[in-house]
């Protein structure tokens, strides 16, 4: 009956998150009804969690996939995992329940979904994009609408006003109602679609050109990153590769909202050695963005104007962007399969070096829970091992063995009690509580 009463004022107070109903008339956050519930969290792509973390990890379960996953798990606020995988055959689309690891559903989608992170909204409802359309199920795995677009979405994200917002690889900018699939802006292309000046029966691309390139950057996958989102202002931040380009640039749009809803350039930064190669990170205060280039160097970026704040050489290009907290502090993600344990501090002018842990070798990407405390995974002497650590001082707390694990982690995530929550590039999931 506990159980049952909690599942209910879940859901209840989920919708009100989803409808504004309550709400002081500022920004709705989809995203914050708990867990993990995009690619990297929330809306900033910041890699934390709202729920307090564990000090002391035991192994709960593991999962084969059957097919090697390249892109994080999502958890929502209800503990349902969810994770694609390259599989060959049978489902590439799983959810699994964090609690006993049994599984809840899955399906098969076009090859595309492998690349990308189901968004949950509050109510476990997941957004994913397949080749040529973005795709909603509910909880139970049925589909409750599918809307065709040009290219692959990426992770998707939420607008301030509730609306669902993803760009796909060909660098479509879709705003669609989460309820119905419908659109609530016009498209906007970030890259021209071809005008009359381009002469006539120009073939359209197929859904699926360019998504090998996404992984690592060209001119073929215009967009290859998760979009960042500021709720306020309605700023959405993401790379592109524009044509004839040699480098990916960080460009900011505006969503506007309201009657007259559409989506707007604002500015472009397109001098970053090397491009910008990960995905943009917003600080809490939405005044920074962060994103490291393709010569190992991580770069502070005024949210407003686009203008370079600092840079700060790492001697290596990340795997993805900082997990950055709400008082500044930027935990690094390693570049390629290895990499130390390293923590910055925004100070406003520069990137100020907090600790280094050169004792430890990462593979995977770290994850910062509400209380300070960190989640990655590194090597151990036999094979993989969870890492907890205080992210204050980069001590560590706990250190779990993954049974079996190889290869690296894609990405960790922390489910609604703080379990630690990753997946191997091999294909296997893995929970600990």
């Amino acid at each position: 009956m506990r159980a049952a009463l909690r599942t209910v004022m879940l859901t209840v107070s989920a919708a009100l998150v989803l409808t504004g109903c309550g709400s002081d008339g500022g920004p709705v956050d989809v995203l914050a009804a708990g867990a993990w519930p995009g690619r990297y969290a929330d809306a900033r792509n910041s890699n934390t969690a709202p729920a307090d973390g564990l000090r002391d990890l035991a192994p709960a379960w593991s999962r084969p996939l059957g097919g090697a996953v390249t892109a994080p798990a999502s958890v929502a606020a209800n503990g349902q995992i969810f994770v694609t995988a390259a599989t060959a055959a049978g489902c590439n689309l799983v959810s699994f329940q964090i609690d006993t690891g049994r599984k809840r559903w899955c399906t098969r989608l076009a090859p595309g979904v492998t690349g990308v992170t189901p968004t949950a909204d509050g109510v476990a409802n997941i957004y994913v994009g397949e080749e040529g359309a973005m795709v909603s199920f509910n909880e139970h795995g049925q589909r409750r609408w599918r809307i065709p677009v040009s290219g692959t979405p990426g992770t998707a994200q939420f607008t301030g006003d509730g609306n669902l917002v993803f760009v796909t690889h060909f660098g479509q900018v879709n705003v669609l109602d989460p309820q119905t699939g419908r659109h609530a802006a016009p498209i906007f292309d970030l890259v021209p679609t071809p005008g009359v000046a381009d002469g006539t029966n120009v073939p359209r691309l197929p859904n699926d050109h360019g998504l090998a390139a996404c992984f690592g950057g060209s001119e073929d996958c215009p967009v290859a990153t998760t979009p960042a989102v500021d709720l306020g202002t309605g700023r959405v931040l993401v790379t592109l590769w524009r044509p004839g380009a040699d480098r990916a640039a960080v460009v900011s749009m505006r969503y506007t909202g309201g009657d007259d809803a559409r989506v707007v350039e604002e500015w472009s930064q397109p001098e970053l050695p090397g491009g910008a190669t990960t995905s943009p990170v917003l600080s809490a205060d939405g005044a920074t963005v962060y994103v490291h280039d393709g010569e190992g160097a991580l770069w502070a970026l005024d949210a407003g104007t686009g203008t370079p704040r600092w840079s700060h050489d790492l001697g290596y290009t990340a795997s993805t962007g900082p997990a950055v907290s709400a008082d500044g502090l930027l935990v690094l993600a390693p570049g390629g399969r290895t990499g130390d344990l390293v923590a910055l501090r925004d100070t406003g002018e520069a990137a100020e070096l907090v600790w280094r842990r050169g004792d430890v070798r990462q593979l995977g990407v770290p994850a910062l829970t509400a209380d300070g405390i960190g989640y990655t995974v590194a090597r151990a002497d036999d094979g993989l091992a969870a890492l907890v650590f205080d992210a204050a001082s980069g001590e560590t707390l706990d250190e779990e063995t993954l049974p079996d694990a190889a290869g690296f982690s894609v990405g960790t995530a922390v489910g609604p009690a703080g379990e630690f929550v990753t997946a191997t590039l091999p294909g296997d999931v893995y929970v600990l509580r």
